[in-house]
């Protein structure tokens, strides 16, 4: 068991590599998660509200939709908090060295990972939907039209990206199962 090194148990209390990490799938997979809600988020609040000159109150772009507006502006936020959550949690995930914690962590991971693949997907549809329906007079200008294209379009690919977060969430939950099954078989006998 000493040349045992099952994705990262091994390495438990060694020292953090940013380059190692960074090249790993799901750290840049996360990293496009966090860049995608910044720029959700950034769209929304920047340019997705705009007022006619004889109106004061300024309305969401997407069909004077508030509830489209503060979709858009809650997901983002809160997709960027927790792509920050899980990316700590990926920084520090070589540190712990109980199996059952880990196998906790991955679980975690995999089910927000596909719940926000899911909340990404209704968003897409819901903006989508509120932007093919708002009428050409309520923005004669077309302010902020390109903002509002973008928070469809990166919605869109927050899908895939969360998605593909969840597979690897997968993939990783094997490599700890495989750890937690060869620890029960090859365990040190008791002296």
């Amino acid at each position: 068991m000493d040349g045992f090194q099952a994705y990262g148990a091994g390495k438990a209390g060694g020292a953090f590599d940013p380059a190692t990490f960074i090249r790993q799938p799901q750290t840049v997979v996360r990293i496009l998660c966090w860049l995608f809600s910044i720029v959700i988020l950034g769209c929304v609040a920047n340019e997705g509200y705009v007022n006619r000159p004889e109106e004061v109150e300024p309305y969401c772009i997407f069909n004077r939709n508030q509830n489209a507006c503060n979709y858009g502006i809650t997901m983002g936020t809160l997709g960027f908090l927790c792509s920050a959550a899980f990316l700590a949690l990926d920084v520090y995930f070589p540190q712990i060295s109980g199996v059952k914690d880990r196998k906790k962590a991955v679980m975690a991971d995999i089910v927000v990972s596909a719940l926000w693949a899911f909340i990404w997907f209704v968003g897409f549809c819901f903006l989508a939907n509120q932007w093919q329906v708002s009428k050409k007079e309520d923005n004669p200008l077309n302010e902020g039209a390109d903002a509002a294209r973008a928070t469809i379009v990166f919605s869109f690919f927050s899908i895939f990206t969360w998605g593909g977060l969840t597979l690897l969430s997968l993939e990783r939950l094997k490599r700890v199962s495989f750890e937690e099954e060869y620890n029960k078989l090859f365990s040190p006998p008791l002296a």
